[in-house]
């Protein structure tokens, strides 16, 4: 069926930034899709589409008002502050039923990861079935759908809690309540047990105060024979950047007999900015170097490698973090804090070998090899303290009442606390100096296990990021918020081997080469397998992560680049061929995926992935029904800040391809292609897909002609390739939106002929003289309009910064769709999307229709093609931040109040 994708966009990007119960906050997985976007997807695969019901909506108008209450519906489910509204989703329920007749089929998803699709399909009163090879996310998906339903209702068993609040528990209630209880309980035990390894830190008035952190640098000696310092290794001294209250490190060489260099680094506190370290003097690492602070000698990353290997890497104590009166305290370090630390490490702890991948496996290539070796000896002492408890805990269970299960599933809960505690308890964890943060950054701040240089070690025990507290509080918030009943099975298979008998499938395969996650997550897995081996035996059987299946191309396991595309090829083909054998033919399967073209081999057509991915469904008898760009990432995210990263995902529907599919040769495909492509992309550019995403996007709806077909021809009687239909699908894509140029005034049709040949560059009067005679207007009406300015017999368009701040689109007698491009662009730029919203509500309200703002947008995404085809990189930045911000922006035009005084646009007064 058709879809809101405005309203699906707009939640799926707000959910990113939605944290409290939201299941992404149970235990880190990495590249989640959205609970709105699995959740109307589910719906759209199980709910007909009213023109499938002539009998029933016989009319073109009778089917309209069906799916706007349909869409309706859909809107209001994918927010996310609706997913505990029983009357809302048993609506949703029930439209599933009534669509299959009463009897919904089972859902599943073999590449499960972070559980969002299952977690959906549950809420959605389906039969979710989750599998995946790495037996962390398959806890994961346990603990989301396996293990709650189970306990439906029941009250907790900690002593006096049932009774002290006399209430009625619902769902998983009485587990998440156990779950904060006996977590509780395990703090009071580890602080009584290990609380003097965390000393106060002493205040300038002689007062203590809590540590939150302590600030540690990595240390090697200087190679120069004429220093020998143990020389600090740090990436930053800034502690925090606040304003009014900025505190930094200041590294000082002080005489010392007791280092054979006779010599070492003190480090003290600085607050006064004037002297705060600037760009080229904060810290001592670089990319490729360092810096000693005694002699300056720069040393190389592959002396600081050889250090690390031979474990001559050492730490040094550089600040104390205390908890202030609402406010960080940044201290000197002490004698006290520094002998604390002082402890050996427990035998017990886990010491898998780490993998060697260099492109995200930094800390093994300086000597850091073993999961111990991630960890300084007291966060070995905390993590195995608070494992050793978890696992008493669950005997408490047991002696208060609690069942062997019900013991094992508030374990599971609390295992997870631990091993998500660990992403704040490693040496790997750094310190946020930003104003807003002031706290310890998790290891995983990008999908990698980075090499660290300052460490920032919390106190499991302190009120701030990073605490046993938290961690049991995310959650036990996160069980509050689950559907706590239902069917759902979480299983460990290769998707090769998943029991697709009957099921339908909506899945988030792997990105063919992208992130080896068998590889990181063995970071989390040593933990959860220390302290939840009893409780999932088989689960949690091997020393680490299974890789060798791992269905992901790496050179590395599957020998050479060949090797591995011909690994993912053939597991990508199996799984879709036993999809087409065994799944439901009455239901489309739905594929998500995330993969820039660009970013295929060097030189090719296409990209890998997206070629990969394709053929494997293709091939094996599937074919391409409908595309939905689905909005899944957030503007601010790191990869996104700066660059035009994806930010989209797309959701194909694939159908099994007729048996009697006939072939066609390679001019009628180009012909289909023709006819059908542009008005498919025209629907995506107005359902808000990013120019940057577009081409993406663009493969649905033209390999949905090309996979209607058993084969296309090429002349010499060959099946023409994926890779193939793929160049034809972008050359296709550039034609439509070259001939969207037609849909443009004069104006704007000159603006942007000038800019593929000059972008916001001079050229010559003449030329710019020719081309605009040839679309009915001058250089000179455009230099009044201020489109550009001509001067000296140059000419050169207005850069959108260069514009007018004070511009009017109310009082301009003439607007252009590039003027009003611009222009909004100059607003979104300098005073955000609220003011880009009354601008364009402004603009929108002229008397004489001169702004179209689906034309603005359109206008965009050409542009967008243009700057990035010639790689004008910040200009195609400006052009797709403004389609990824379109939704907020339109949002803002829509709610504005109408302005009344035509002197000043921006002057509303309510409407009556």
């Amino acid at each position: 069926m058709a879809l809101p994708l405005e309203a699906i966009n707009r939640e799926s990007a707000r959910e990113k930034s939605i944290r409290h119960g939201h299941p992404s906050t149970l235990h880190l997985w990495w590249a989640r899709r959205p609970l709105a976007t699995a959740r109307a997807m589910l719906f759209a695969q199980l709910v007909d589409d009213p023109v499938s019901h002539p009998d029933l909506y016989p009319t073109d108008e009778s089917q309209r008002r069906e799916r706007e209450r349909l869409h309706g519906l859909i809107e209001r489910l994918v927010v996310w502050e609706n997913v505990r509204d029983e009357s809302l989703l048993e609506e949703a329920r029930a439209e599933i039923r009534r669509s299959t007749q009463g009897a919904p089929p089972p859902i599943l998803d073999p590449f499960a990861g972070g559980g969002t699709i299952p977690l959906e399909a549950q809420r959605l009163g389906l039969d979710s079935r989750a599998s995946d090879l790495n037996p962390v996310p398959v806890l994961i998906n346990k603990a989301l759908i396996e293990v709650p339903p189970n306990f439906d209702g029941q009250p907790p068993v900690y002593p006096g809690l049932a009774d002290s609040q006399m209430r009625t528990w619902n769902r998983a209630e009485g587990l998440a309540a156990d779950v904060r209880a006996y977590g509780q309980w395990i703090r009071e035990q580890a602080e009584r047990r290990i609380g003097n390894l965390y000393p106060k830190a002493d205040l300038s008035d002689g007062s203590k105060a809590t540590a939150i952190a302590w600030i540690w640098a990595r240390t090697v000696r200087c190679p120069n024979p004429a220093c020998g310092i143990e020389m600090p290794l740090a990436r930053t001294w800034w502690l925090g950047k606040k304003k009014g209250k900025e505190a930094y490190v200041v590294p000082e060489v002080v005489a010392d007999n007791a280092d054979p260099s006779g010599r070492s680094v003190s480090f003290h506190i600085g607050h006064d900015v004037a002297l705060a370290p600037k760009a080229n003097a904060d810290g001592t690492v670089r990319r490729n170097d360092a810096r000693c602070v005694a002699c300056e000698t720069v040393v190389s990353k592959d002396y600081i490698k050889t250090e690390g290997v031979a474990r001559r890497m050492g730490t040094v104590l550089t600040a104390i973090v205390a908890e202030g009166n609402r406010q960080r305290v940044y201290l000197e370090p002490s004698r006290v804090a520094i002998e604390a630390a002082r402890i050996s490490p427990p035998d017990d702890v886990p010491r898998a070998e780490l993998s060697r991948n260099s492109q995200y496996m930094g800390a093994p290539l300086y000597g850091l090899t073993t999961l111990a070796d991630l960890f300084t000896n007291r966060q070995l002492v905390a993590l195995t303290t608070l494992s050793d408890l978890a696992m008493e805990a669950r005997e408490q269970v047991i002696a208060h009442g609690g069942s062997t299960d019900y013991a094992d599933a508030v374990t599971t809960y609390l295992g997870l606390a631990v091993s998500r505690g660990a992403d704040r308890q490693s040496a790997l964890c750094s310190w946020d100096s930003s104003p807003s943060k002031e706290q310890v950054r998790g290891v995983f701040a990008r999908q990698a296990m980075a090499m660290t240089w300052d460490i920032a070690e919390a106190n499991p025990f302190a009120k701030s990021s990073g605490t046993w507290s938290e961690s049991v509080e995310w959650v036990a918030k996160v069980l509050d918020y689950l559907p706590g009943r239902g069917s759902g099975r979480a299983t460990q298979q290769s998707a090769t081997d998943a029991d697709m008998a009957g099921v339908v499938i909506s899945t988030d395969p792997p990105y063919y080469d992208n992130v080896p996650y068998a590889d990181l997550s063995d970071f989390f897995y040593g933990w959860l397998r220390r302290t939840l081996r009893t409780c999932h035996p088989a689960l949690l059987g091997t020393i680490a992560v299974p890789k060798q299946e791992e269905l992901v191309a790496n050179p590395a396991r599957q020998g050479g680049k060949d090797g591995a595309r011909q690994f993912f090829e053939d597991g990508f083909r199996q799984v879709f061929e036993r999809a087409q054998d065994l799944t439901s033919d009455e239901y489309p399967m739905a594929v998500y995926y995330a993969f820039k073209q660009s970013e295929g081999d060097e030189g090719s057509e296409a990209s890998t992935g997206w070629e990969t991915l394709l053929e494997g469904m293709i091939r094996s008898g599937w074919m391409i029904t409908a595309t939905w760009p689905s909005r899944s990432e957030l503007a601010n995210r790191i990869r996104s800040v700066g660059s035009n990263a994806l930010a989209s995902s797309i959701v194909l529907a694939l159908r099994k391809r007729p048996a009697d599919a006939g072939a066609i040769d390679r001019r009628t495909f180009i012909d289909a292609l023709e006819t059908e492509l542009p008005d498919a992309l025209r629907k995506l550019q107005q359902g808000q897909i990013a120019p940057v995403d577009l081409p993406q996007a663009a493969i649905g709806p033209g390999m949905a002609v090309f996979s209607r077909h058993s084969a296309v021809l090429e002349p010499t009687g060959k099946k023409m390739t994926v890779r193939s239909a793929l160049a034809r699908i972008n050359e296709i894509l550039d034609q439509v939106l070259n001939e969207q140029e037609g849909d443009f005034d004069a104006t704007s049709r000159f603006a942007i002929a000038w800019y593929r040949q000059h972008g916001y560059d001079v050229g010559a009067f003449g030329d710019a003289n020719s081309l605009a005679n040839a679309r009915n207007t001058t250089v000179d009406s455009m230099d009044r309009e201020g489109i550009l300015v001509s001067r000296a017999g140059r000419v050169q368009l207005i850069r959108p910064a260069d514009l007018n701040p004070d511009y009017n689109p109310v009082e301009d007698l003439r607007v252009s769709t590039w003027e009003a491009l611009h222009h909004l662009i100059q607003v979104l730029e300098s005073d955000g999307i609220a003011q880009a919203g009354h601008y364009l509500q402004a603009a929108l309200s002229r008397r004489d229709g001169a702004v179209d703002a689906d034309l603005v947008k359109e206008l965009a995404h050409l542009l967008f093609r243009v700057a990035e085809g010639r790689g004008w990189n910040k200009d195609a930045i400006s052009f797709n931040s403004l389609v990824t911000s379109w939704t907020e922006i339109l949002e803002v035009a829509r709610a504005a109040r109408k302005p009344v005084q035509v002197q000043d646009a921006f002057d509303f007064e309510e409407e009556d």
